[in-house]
């Protein structure tokens, strides 16, 4: 069964979503040449300790850190550690998250280290990101959970196609529920598949964690021998891009945005719900 949550229960789940908007930005902050992605996650504690908030990331089944740091042709679940030191070229996919009076936010970012990235990597990440916007758009009453991932792939594909010749959208990973708990039904996929059919109907009180993750090739992926690192089959350079959205009975409210998605959803002509936590 499918969580709906309370207009309160959002507000929790909307101060969630502001602690990894300021870990993102710490994170941004510390993703230069030189630092390694142990540093990236001691950012990351530091935010949530000083929120007096919780991470939902440490010790989720046995994850040994606070945020994935996945690098170049890591997709998902990267570990930080000392040695993996970030490079001039490099690009780094953050995925963060927090719980705040036992409700959770997750979302994630790409960020470019250093210059001098091919053009074909910026646009790989523009591409994603603008699809997950595309997928925010589509939480709409009345719209069912294919609608969403209709809207992600439709984006990716009208895209002009990169030198590599496609994008892979990575089909062992996608988006979910959350709220009580960080990962709950519904799975959401970021292509359409018949055999799941149309899914269920978007109400108001749903959450969900859109997260597109495309590569420069392949969308097939494999698990290192540590049980956490996923990188693409052929190598490929791959970006991931995640927020987290509530849809209310005023719209979607963007729960890890800080402006709570206003300005992008206006974009794709939707308003965005207002912000029970902004002030007056």
């Amino acid at each position: 069964m499918l969580e709906i949550k309370t207009p309160e229960q959002i507000a929790k789940m909307r101060a969630a979503g502001l602690v990894v908007a300021r870990i993102h930005e710490a994170c941004r902050a510390a993703a230069v040449v030189g630092a390694t992605t142990k540093d990236l996650d001691e950012a990351a504690r530091k935010v949530i300790a000083e929120a007096g908030a919780k991470s939902n990331f440490l010790g989720y089944g046995g994850f040994p850190a606070t945020i994935c740091t996945s690098v170049n042709d890591v997709v998902v679940h990267g570990i930080p550690d000392a040695e993996t030191v970030l490079k001039d070229g490099d690009i780094i996919s953050i995925d963060a998250g927090a719980i705040v009076d036992g409700w959770h936010g997750d979302a994630a970012f790409t960020a470019f280290v250093g210059e001098g990235h091919a053009p074909e990597l910026h646009e790989l990440s523009r591409v994603t990101e603008e699809s997950m916007w595309a997928g925010l758009a589509a939480v709409r009453k009345g719209h069912r959970l294919v609608d969403v991932s209709r809207a992600i792939e439709q984006y990716i594909r009208r895209q002009p196609r990169p030198a590599s010749g496609k994008y892979g959208i990575i089909e062992d990973y996608g988006g979910h529920g959350i709220g009580s708990e960080m990962h709950m039904d519904p799975h959401l996929l970021n292509y359409v598949s018949r055999k799941r059919g149309k899914g269920p109907k978007l109400v108001p009180g749903l959450c969900l964690a859109i997260e597109p993750m495309v590569s420069l090739g392949t969308a097939r992926t494999h698990v290192l021998a540590d049980d956490w690192t996923v990188k693409t089959d052929d190598g490929s350079w791959s970006c991931h891009w995640e927020h987290s959205v509530a849809l209310t009975e005023e719209g979607p409210l963007v729960l890890t945005a800080v402006d709570g998605g206003r300005a992008k959803l206006a974009e794709y002509g939707v308003t965005a719900a207002p912000d029970p936590l902004a002030a007056g």
